[in-house]
């Protein structure tokens, strides 16, 4: 029997669904291990539910999707895996840009670059290229991304501006800081959807999800589907978002 849990933090009374979904893609290997195929089938799955999922958010109002699909500790799995998820990245993004450009889709990339081989850089550059110039949603993909290497970057960056005396330190706040790191145009995520059985966020966007809705369900990520999508919604709905504040309660 499948057990779908969850962990909320204070959240607003409005019923109305998210504006931006992150995503953990959790078991596309544990899926091919269940079929009895080999690891890249799990991914290439995988990969097969992103689309649907993008549109079928869109169809609910919820304009921005962003995907963990590389972590920075993913480098550390065997280098036949990486180079597999690599090539999926490239085959995926040559096939579905210009049709997701014709449909408004806006797609860009966070997280490190530099280790990526050039022609990977590249691509990530031509498809936000590409798409620059959309409005109708967004999807992000994070790539050799994770949440404290975020936070260093954007905490770098304000130290190389107090050195050079473009900041002052007393300016430094937490608008300040969260307008340094990955996401920073973006409306916060207020919804993160776990796929695959873990109770954990494994490092993405830790600041950002300071005050996320957290879902997380036993489907393996090549099963999920807009039903669960919709439950993870419906969920998220129901909540009392009040971000720390006390519940105002009327007197009689």
């Amino acid at each position: 029997m499948r057990v779908d849990r969850e962990v909320t933090l204070p959240a607003s009374p409005t019923g109305s669904p998210p504006q931006h979904i992150a995503v953990i893609m959790d078991g596309n290997n544990r899926w091919a291990e269940k079929k009895g195929v080999p690891g890249p089938v799990g991914h290439r799955a995988g990969a097969d539910v992103v689309k649907p999922l993008m549109y079928a958010c869109r169809d609910r109002g919820i304009k921005t999707l962003t995907l963990f699909a590389f972590s920075s500790e993913n480098w550390q799995r065997p280098v036949p895996e990486v180079r597999a998820l690599m090539a999926l990245l490239s085959r995926y993004l040559r096939r579905e840009i210009k049709e997701l450009a014709a449909d408004g889709v806006r797609v860009q990339f966070i997280g490190r670059r530099d280790r990526l081989s050039p022609r990977i850089a590249k691509l990530l550059e031509d498809s936000e290229r590409a798409t620059s110039h959309n409005t109708e949603s967004t999807l992000v993909l994070a790539l050799d991304y994770g949440g404290r290497w975020d936070v260093s970057e954007a905490a770098a960056s304000l130290a190389r501006d107090v050195a050079a005396g473009r900041l002052s330190a007393d300016d430094i706040d937490e608008t300040l800081l969260s307008s340094r790191m990955a996401l920073a145009d973006k409306p916060t995520p207020d919804l993160c959807i776990r796929t695959g059985g873990e109770w954990r966020l494994s490092n993405f966007l830790l600041w950002q999800f300071a005050y996320a809705e957290l879902w997380f369900t036993d489907t393996l990520w090549p099963d999920f589907n807009v039903d669960e999508l919709d439950v993870a919604i419906e969920h998220f709905r129901g909540r009392d978002r009040r971000y720390g504040a006390r519940a105002m309660v009327e007197s009689v």
